[in-house]
């Protein structure tokens, strides 16, 4: 594995535990020699993130959409700052920097790019790593509807597999490494 994309707020969140988390994992992935692929911006869990990974000597790739380049937030102290057309097309480009993904806490923006992802691994697109990053519980909420879409019948129980939950920074990289393939049931299950 050479780099991995990071899925992450615009806002530093509520709580203290969101902003530390974000800077110890890119404090990791730059001391395991790993390229930080992540939205380009400057600002919330995102700069926190592209920021210690600097200072901690790491590469860092951002991918941001003009649209916002223009309104100033693109980070300016990366090693590459791509930036493209649209949010499809960051989300993209993010995917194929990648050899895996993690999802820190962040808002509608986040919640569209883990969905997206993981939807892609169900639909057999990729079979990289999904780790969500669950921060003080932040994302026991997607656990749960998760949980309900399989109650429901709209979704096979395989698909609980498509992504890993850890706690800690500290579980990433094992998490990443112990990710099992998409169950081809996952798909199949639908046609």
């Amino acid at each position: 594995m050479t780099s991995i994309t990071v899925f992450c707020g615009s806002k530093m969140g509520s709580d203290p535990a969101y902003a530390a988390t974000a800077a110890a994992l890119g404090r990791e992935t730059a001391g395991r020699g790993i390229a930080l692929v992540y939205g380009g911006g400057r600002l919330g869990l995102m700069g926190t993130l592209a920021d210690a990974a600097v200072e901690a000597g790491g590469r860092v790739i951002g991918v941001i959409p003009r649209f916002l380049a223009k309104l100033e937030v693109e980070h300016d102290g990366l090693a590459e700052l791509h930036q493209v057309g649209s949010m499809h097309e960051r989300k993209n480009k993010m995917f194929e920097l990648s050899d895996a993904s993690v999802i820190l806490p962040g808002g509608l923006g986040t919640l569209d790019e883990a969905m997206e992802i993981i939807t892609w691994k169900q639909l057999q697109v990729h079979a990289k790593p999904v780790v969500v990053l669950n921060v003080a519980g932040y994302w026991d909420p997607l656990k749960a509807l998760i949980d309900w879409t399989i109650e429901n019948g709209f979704a096979h129980p395989k698909v609980r597999d498509l992504f890993s939950v850890v706690d800690t920074v500290d579980e990433v990289f094992p998490a990443i490494a112990a990710a099992p393939e998409p169950d081809i049931v996952v798909l199949n299950s639908h046609l």
